[in-house]
């Protein structure tokens, strides 16, 4: 049994966008290759893929200033029902779940229910977590739901700033 005096912080934070399309329109942009086309700043290396794009089983890392690249798993992609969960590690640091769902809202609008699960690992994991507040957890999400909107009505990616 292991006696260390590391003691895991978690937290889970959720949001619900509205995005201004079919889930048909919406659900294959939640892809790491796809999303390079509409949410600035969005970079990714595919390290594993059988289509080149989203599917479960497939590997692929980011970036994040100042911290070994995250690795990211699709440990579910179901296209008929619009789920996407990934799991993700970052080295010495954290874990998270990444789980989405999309649902019909009408005709020409889409829920897009996501929520984040990440759990400290090392001490730097944990002080990532404390910083992650519910304000800049929301500047983010909401930037992305604004990005996707955008893009679906221009072709275009929103600039940040």
């Amino acid at each position: 049994m292991n006696k260390s005096k590391f003691k895991a912080k978690r937290v889970t934070r959720s949001y619900r966008q509205t995005i201004n399309a079919t889930p048909e329109k919406v659900f294959p942009l939640l892809c790491p290759v796809r999303e390079a086309e509409w949410l600035d700043g969005w970079q990714y290396n595919m390290i594993y893929s059988e289509s080149g794009f989203a599917e479960e089983g497939a590997v692929f890392s980011t970036p994040f200033e100042g911290e070994e690249d995250t690795v990211w798993i699709i440990t579910k992609h179901d296209s008929k029902g619009h789920g996407v969960d990934f799991a993700r590690f970052t080295h010495n640091s954290r874990t998270c779940l990444l789980r989405i769902a999309v649902k019909i809202k009408d005709k020409t609008t889409s829920y897009v229910n996501i929520s984040y699960t990440y759990t400290g690992i090392k001490s730097h994991g944990n002080d990532f977590i404390e910083s992650l507040t519910e304000e800049t957890f929301l500047k983010a999400i909401i930037f992305w739901e604004k990005s996707m909107n955008y893009f679906l009505k221009t072709g275009k990616k929103l600039k940040k700033g």
